[in-house]
């Protein structure tokens, strides 16, 4: 096993398991009620907020709607998508060797 299958090898669950969490951060959103800091919506906040926290300074509520694990669920699809994708820079360093 090379660098390049073992680096995309744990890059491809860990970015889509983390698309998956903020899909999850998403749909929190919509119970306001909900406690993040109880099980188990803490294994959801608490992977989740250190990349809410500095994006929610650059980037208001739209409306009272934080929309920053939206704009992190469209960042970590993009980097998937240009590292492990088709034509992905992984996915064709990896047939080169």
């Amino acid at each position: 096993m090379t660098g390049v299958d073992l680096t995309a090898w744990i890059l491809g669950p860990l970015l889509g398991l983390m698309t998956f969490l903020f899909i999850f951060r998403i749909i929190l959103t919509w119970y306001p009620q909900v406690n993040l800091n109880r099980l188990p919506f803490n294994l959801i906040a608490w992977p989740t907020e250190p990349f809410l926290i500095p994006l929610r300074k650059l980037v208001p509520p739209i409306g009272g709607v934080d929309i920053t694990p939206i704009i992190w669920v469209g960042i970590f699809s993009l980097v998937r998508e240009i590292l492990l994708g088709q034509q992905g820079l992984l996915t064709m360093l990896a047939h080169v060797n």
